[in-house]
C-alpha cells in the first residue's frame, strides 16, 4: 500500500552531524510503498546529502496473493513504453510499424535470454551448484551488453528475412533502448545491487547492511560502516542513478539530433559510442563487475573501451565518407504527406500499404 511519509527531523540532523552537511528541510513529503513482512529487515534507502529518505522500499509487491517483483514490473513498463517509442519512430520516417512488433517481441524475448546468458557466464560460480537458479530471475542477474547483443543480432536476422534497411531499423530502435536502459536500472534500485564503492558525496547513497548481498560488501565499505539507532548501514555509489541519467542526457540528444542525421545507422552508432562512453566510467565505479575468467578483468568496462574505440571511428570515417556506404540515405529529410500538405487527412498506413501491393 502506498503511503506519504513525512521525513524525521532526526533522523536527517543525525546525518548532517557525521558528515558536516547542512540537510534539506526536513519537512518534505515523499512518497514510498510499504509491503506487509517487511519488518523482517530494514528497507530504508537514503540519500543523506540530499536529504532524502525513503522508508519501506520492499522488493516486491503482493497482487491478488501473488508476490511481484518490482525488477520484473520495471522491466515490463520498459519494454512497453519501449514498443510505444519505436512504433511512433516508425510512423514518423514512414515505415510500417507492425514490422516493429513482430521484431520487437523477437527481440525483446533474445535480449532476456541473452542479457541472462552473460550474466551467468561471467558469474558462473554462483549458478554451478543450483543450476535451476538460473531461471529464477526475481532477484535480479541480467547484464545489459549481453542482451543489447542478443537483440541486435535477432533484428539484423529478422530484417534480412524482411528485405528491411537493418541500419534503418537500428536507428529506429536506438532511442527505445535507451529508455529501456535508463528506466530498467530502477530495478537495480529496488534490489539494492549494482551500486558502486564507498563515497561521501553529495549523491551518496546509504543502505542497510543487511538489505543488500554480504558478496557486495568490500572492505572500504566496513572501515566506513555506520551504526544508525541499533541499524549498520553502508554508503555507496548509486552508479544505478548514475547510468540512468546518463542515458537520460543521450535519449535527448538523439532526439535533438535525429532530423539531422546523414546516414542510415548513425543514430545507432551514436548511442553505442555514447553509451559506451559512460559506461567506462560508471562500470570502475562498481564492486559488483563481471570478470573474465583466470585474467580476472572487467568483462563489461573492456567491452565498452572497445566499443567507444570502433563506433568512433566508424562515426569519424562515415562522416567524410557516408556517401559511398551502403548506409547512405536516398532522403535527408522526411516531408509531410502530399494529402496532409493540401490539408486532407492522409490515409493509414495500413491503407497506403495496400493500396501499393495492388
Amino acid at each position: 500500500m502506498l503511503i506519504l511519509g513525512r521525513v524525521t527531523r532526526s533522523f536527517y540532523h543525525s546525518c548532517a552531524s557525521t558528515r558536516g552537511v547542512r540537510p534539506f528541510d526536513p519537512g518534505i513529503f515523499i512518497l514510498v510503498g510499504r509491503k506487509k513482512g517487511d519488518g523482517v529487515m530494514h528497507y530504508d534507502i537514503s540519500f543523506p546529502h540530499l536529504g532524502i529518505t525513503l522508508d519501506h522500499v520492499g522488493k516486491s509487491v503482493d497482487l491478488f496473493g501473488v508476490s511481484i517483483a518490482y525488477y520484473g514490473i520495471i522491466i515490463g513498463m520498459a519494454i512497453l513504453i519501449g514498443f510505444a517509442i519505436a512504433t511512433s519512430e516508425a510512423k514518423r520516417t514512414r515505415q510500417n510499424p507492425e514490422d516493429y512488433l513482430d521484431m520487437g517481441i523477437i527481440g525483446v524475448i533474445a535480449g532476456i535470454a541473452g542479457a541472462r546468458i552473460y550474466y551467468v557466464i561471467f558469474s558462473w560460480d554462483m549458478y554451478k551448484d543450483d543450476l535451476l537458479d538460473i531461471f529464477n530471475l526475481r532477484e535480479g542477474g541480467l547484464a545489459i551488453y549481453g542482451g543489447v547483443i542478443a537483440a541486435v543480432i535477432s533484428v539484423f536476422v529478422l530484417a534480412k528475412v524482411k528485405h528491411l534497411s537493418p541500419f534503418q531499423i537500428f536507428d529506429t530502435i536506438a532511442m527505445a533502448l535507451l529508455n529501456g536502459q535508463m528506466l530498467g536500472r530502477w530495478g537495480n534500485f529496488f534490489n539494492r545491487e549494482a551500486f558502486g564503492e564507498y563515497t561521501d558525496r553529495l549523491f551518496a547513497m546509504r543502505l542497510p547492511v543487511d538489505a543488500v548481498r554480504s558478496g557486495d560488501i568490500t572492505e572500504k565499505m566496513r572501515e566506513h560502516m555506520e551504526r544508525i539507532n541499533g541499524v549498520s548501514y553502508i554508503q555507496v555509489h548509486p552508479t544505478f542513478l548514475y547510468e540512468s541519467l546518463w542515458c537520460a542526457v543521450l535519449l535527448i540528444i538523439l532526439v535533438l539530433y535525429r532530423k539531422h542525421k546523414k546516414y542510415e545507422g548513425e543514430l545507432f552508432l551514436l548511442y553505442l559510442f555514447g553509451y559506451g562512453l559512460g559506461r567506462v566510467w560508471i562500470e570502475g565505479l562498481r564492486t559488483d563487475q563481471l570478470l573474465l575468467p583466470e585474467i580476472g578483468l572487467p568483462v563489461s568496462q573492456l567491452l565498452a573501451g572497445a566499443l567507444v574505440i570502433g563506433t568512433g571511428i566508424a562515426l569519424l570515417y562515415l562522416g567524410r565518407h557516408h556517401k559511398n556506404s551502403p548506409m547512405h540515405r536516398s532522403v535527408t529529410k522526411y516531408e509531410p504527406m502530399p494529402e496532409k500538405i493540401k490539408g486532407k487527412k492522409p490515409p493509414k498506413w495500413n491503407e497506403r500499404l495496400f493500396k501499393n501491393m495492388k
